[in-house]
C-alpha cells in the first residue's frame, strides 16, 4: 500500500547510509504510479547489472560457449559471429516482451495511459521470484526487495566501473 508523505510512497529501496537518496529531487512531486514506474525500470536495470558484473568476471576467463580467443570482455560481443547477433536480440526481445505482459496495462484497453503498470503489479515481480521462497512477513519481503536493489545498484557501478577500466587500458580485471 502507498505510503503518501513517506519517501517514495514507503516502496523498497531505502538503507543507511542514503535513506532518502535523490540529490536532484526528482520524485519530489511524482505521483505513486510514476513512481512505480521509474521503480521498474531500476529494477530491470538492476537485473541486467547484476548479470554484466558476474558476466565480465566469468567471460573473460571462461567461454566455452564463444570463441574462446581472451582478452577484455568489451572485446567479445563485438566478435561473435552474426547468428549469436540475432539469438541475442530474439532472447531479448522475449523476455522484454513477457516482462511487458505480465506488469504493464494493455494499450486496448479503455482509459488506457500509456506506459502505465497494472494497478496490482508489484514492481520486478515477473513470477520469476515463484522459483526462490520468499519470507511470508511484507515486512521480511521488503528487506529482501531492498537487498536485491542495493546489489543491483552496486552491480550497475561495478559494471560501468569494469568497462571504463577496460577500455581506458585495453586489459582484462
Amino acid at each position: 500500500a502507498a505510503k503518501k508523505g513517506e519517501f517514495c510512497y514507503g516502496l523498497p529501496g531505502s538503507i543507511a547510509p542514503f535513506e532518502e537518496f535523490d540529490p536532484f529531487n526528482l520524485s519530489a512531486d511524482l505521483t505513486f504510479d510514476q513512481v512505480r514506474t521509474w521503480r521498474e525500470a531500476e529494477l530491470a536495470h538492476c537485473r541486467v547489472g547484476m548479470l554484466a558484473a558476474a558476466g565480465f568476471l566469468v567471460q573473460e576467463k571462461f567461454h566455452p560457449l564463444f570463441s574462446g580467443d581472451g582478452g577484455p570482455a568489451i572485446e567479445q560481443i563485438p566478435k561473435l559471429p552474426v547468428f549469436m547477433w540475432f539469438a541475442m536480440t530474439l532472447g531479448i526481445g522475449i523476455c522484454e516482451a513477457y516482462r511487458v505482459q505480465v506488469g504493464w496495462s494493455n494499450p486496448n484497453e479503455p482509459d488506457h495511459v500509456f506506459q502505465k503498470l497494472k494497478p496490482t503489479y508489484v514492481p520486478g515481480d515477473i513470477g520469476h521470484e515463484r522459483l526462490i521462497s520468499h519470507p511470508t512477513d511484507p515486512e521480511e519481503f521488503k528487506v529482501m526487495q531492498t537487498k536485491e536493489l542495493q546489489n543491483g545498484r552496486l552491480a550497475m557501478l561495478a559494471a560501468a566501473g569494469f568497462m571504463a577500466q577496460e577500455a581506458v587500458t585495453g586489459d582484462t580485471w
